[in-house]
């Protein structure tokens, strides 16, 4: 019968190899935070509006009022719905152009 040794080397003491952050870079990190929350919070209140069109305006958009609301409900009040919005609509789009009906 064979055994072999396993050692598990756990590391640690990871704050003496890791060098401290900077004011200056914690400071813009936290910067760059804020304006990606600047951002989604834009976007979110412009998906918002959207939700305020008439079906004909939406249906020109390549979206439906329902996935609008959708969309909506499922992304957070900090969260950028823009992205999910923008793949509907390009979904549509496709389809449209391949022949086949919109919902």
């Amino acid at each position: 019968m064979r055994t072999n040794d396993r050692i598990l080397d756990f590391d640690l003491d990871l704050a003496v190899d890791r060098p401290a952050r900077t004011l200056a870079a914690r400071l813009a990190r936290l910067q760059a935070w804020i304006g990606s929350l600047r951002v989604a919070l834009r976007n979110r209140l412009a998906a918002n509006s959207l939700a305020d069109l008439d079906e004909r305006l939406l249906n020109d958009l390549g979206l439906s009022r329902g996935e609008v609301q959708e969309v909506l409900r499922r992304h957070g009040y900090t969260d950028d719905p823009s992205q999910q919005l923008t793949r509907l609509a390009r979904r549509r789009a496709e389809r449209s152009l391949r022949g086949h009906k919109s919902d």
